[in-house]
């Protein structure tokens, strides 16, 4: 069974549990009791410890654990030119259950890829750390920035340059993120994943019908997206592997989404261009498999594993689970992971660093035992 690695049969999405010493020194940076480069400082020094255990515990490509990130998102989308980051009343969306500090992010002028956005830099120094382990780094999607200020802001007004021209606007997202994805790929990237939560609201029938109350059709939203990022992996290295993560919410083991991938499969998966999904299939929110039949020649990795909660999934339970996604994509083209990350944002989970850990062997283990391959 020949596989073309990443994504590898066992992988993970890219965040995990910040240790107690990155917490602290973040909290201490941002009161101005250090500097930061004592910051930096601490947190190469735990992510030279975290690669060490990616390693240990089974993982070809490593990640930084976002462990430089409050957000898995809002760090990098911040930091386009062009973009405000600013307080808000309340989250653009409903967790069920915890929520997270309000901010968001406004469109204020040109959306564009600045040389010294500071994920260069975080992806450097993972990098020189990472030895001669394969790399994995983790940005948003496109289509979040568009959803964020876009969609889900219900009193978005667009700047001039932008009034009555969405074609400028997606042009502008497309050729941000070619830049982002170029510039990391001179600087040794060789797998990118795009995060993205937006299908996960498509998904969900509840959101979708609001969405249809203000008047925004988000299945011509979805094509639209699929659009802009088929344009910007035109500009793709060969070399280069691309995925995209699809979330339906994770902060501090809650969620804002349910719904199958149904309503949003024809149009993701059967015609977006990424060379493989991470999929949510951890609970039965995410629906059955039934929509993977619309996939092509993409990988498909599996997120039956939750990285919500500290119990550990039954292992036969699992296979047979896979067993029945290789009725609509070939077993050779399946992968195995857990639904999400373990911190995506700084506060992350409820389960142990030992928990989170034990989640990883659990992939490890099983893939091993599905695939010969398996690595």
């Amino acid at each position: 069974m020949v596989h073309v690695n990443p994504p590898y049969r066992c992988d993970v999405v890219g965040s995990f549990l910040r240790p107690k010493t990155v917490a602290q020194a973040r909290v201490k940076f941002s009161c101005g009791q250090i500097s930061k480069e004592e910051l930096t400082a601490i947190e190469d020094a735990e992510i030279k410890k975290l690669i060490a255990k990616e390693r240990e515990n089974g993982l070809s490509a490593v990640t930084d654990g976002e462990f430089r990130r409050a957000y898995w998102h809002l760090d990098f989308l911040a930091s386009l030119g062009g973009i405000r980051h600013v307080k808000a009343e309340a989250w653009s969306v409903h967790f069920e259950g915890h929520q997270p500090k309000a901010e968001t992010i406004v469109i204020a002028d040109r959306i564009r890829f600045p040389e010294n956005h500071p994920f260069l830099e975080a992806f450097d120094r993972l990098k020189a750390l990472a030895g001669d382990a394969p790399i994995k780094f983790t940005i948003p999607s496109p289509s979040m920035l568009h959803l964020i200020c876009c969609v889900r802001e219900e009193n978005y007004e667009a700047i001039d340059l932008y009034k009555g021209n969405d074609d400028k606007l997606f042009a502008d997202i497309a050729q941000t993120w070619k830049d982002a994805m170029l510039a990391l790929y001179a600087k040794g990237c060789r797998y990118l994943q795009f995060d993205d939560t937006s299908w996960g609201e498509f998904c969900s029938q509840e959101k979708r019908s609001a969405y249809a109350a203000r008047g925004i059709d988000v299945d011509t939203v979805g094509r639209k997206y699929v659009a802009c990022i088929n344009e910007i992996l035109e500009a793709k290295p060969e070399d280069m592997t691309v995925t995209m993560h699809i979330c339906r919410g994770n902060f501090r083991s809650t969620w804002f989404s349910s719904g199958g991938y149904e309503p949003v499969a024809e149009n993701l998966f059967g015609n977006c261009r990424v060379d493989g999904f991470f999929l949510e299939y951890d609970t039965e929110r995410a629906g059955g498999f039934e929509p993977l039949r619309f996939i092509k020649d993409q990988t498909v990795v599996l997120g039956l594993i939750t990285s919500k909660f500290p119990e550990l999934e039954d292992k036969e339970a699992i296979k047979a689970r896979i067993q029945e996604a290789s009725k609509y994509v070939p077993l050779e083209r399946l992968c195995l992971s857990p639904q999400c990350g373990f911190s995506s944002t700084e506060e992350g989970n409820i389960m142990t660093e030992e928990q989170q850990w034990a989640k990883v062997r659990l992939v490890r283990d099983i893939a091993r035992e599905v695939w010969a391959d398996a690595s």
